[in-house]
């Protein structure tokens, strides 16, 4: 009997060892293999303004979730039902607040813009005219474009989407779009004022220039993943300026702190 019993005891203890084993393997499991969260950019990381109204909070909080979708799936990946479940909302919930797949796409181009100027625009607005702060709007753009290696641009994937695309989503996006520009062009010619650069600088091919740095940052770091992309960019512009600039021009050092 005392047999009996100590085998029927380690047949228990084994089946439950058995047990305990099995489950903490499925939790070990899930941990490594758990979807990973989309990856924002750091000024996209905001909650939703509490002193918002609730409408207004229920809208910008569909906007920050469509943020995330077209970061990772381009403007076309935008779907009502998409940003429904993301939400917890019914199809009827989000169109009260956006009318059409549409409407929705532009809002997000509209508060992408919005959010680029935040980080990178209004801090850049800080340093002093002229070459300071060309090269402050210069280094937050190069921080922003390297912070969405992971997440991709909107600015520039949507310039891929549309095209050959017709209509009020693309003409938001060539409004911000040209509107970042002119911004650029301004300060550029700031610095030709402030005699940083040359007088007869073409304001317009320097940032046509500086664009295409940043267009093979973009390239570089989020397609080849090649680790040196962002300082080449600066190497780049760095090179750009002394090639535009007075003789007596000191160049200023990178403005952004996460350079």
């Amino acid at each position: 009997m005392v047999h009996l019993y100590f085998i029927g005891a380690m047949t228990i203890n084994f089946f439950v060892f058995s047990l305990f084993a099995a489950k903490y393997k499925q939790i070990e499991f899930d941990k490594r293999f758990k979807p990973h969260k989309i990856a924002r950019p750091f000024f996209f990381m905001k909650t939703t303004p509490s002193s918002l109204r609730k409408g207004d909070q229920t809208k910008a909080a569909i906007l920050l979730e469509a943020l995330a979708i077209a970061n990772r799936d381009g403007l076309q990946g935008l779907t009502i039902a998409a940003i429904a479940e993301r939400c917890a909302m019914s199809k009827s919930g989000v169109f009260s607040h956006f009318g059409s797949r549409e409407e929705l796409q532009i809002g997000v181009v509209e508060e992408y813009h919005r959010r680029f100027q935040a980080a990178v625009f209004t801090p850049a607005m800080r340093a002093d005219k002229g070459l300071p702060r060309l090269t402050a709007l210069f280094d937050y753009w190069v921080t922003e474009v390297s912070h969405e290696a992971d997440a991709g641009s909107i600015y520039i994937s949507g310039a891929v989407e549309f095209d050959e695309r017709q209509g009020p989503v693309r003409d938001a996006l060539v409004h911000s779009i040209g509107t970042w520009l002119s911004a650029l062009e301004r300060a550029t010619r700031a610095a030709v004022a402030a005699n940083h650069l040359k007088a007869d600088v073409d304001t317009a091919q320097l940032v046509f220039e500086m664009h295409a740095l940043i267009l093979a940052l973009h390239h570089d770091a989020r397609f080849l993943r090649r680790p040196m992309s962002q300082t080449r960019a600066h190497q780049g512009f760095l090179r750009l300026i002394q090639t535009y600039s007075s003789p007596r021009t000191r160049l200023p050092p990178p403005t952004s702190p996460f350079i």
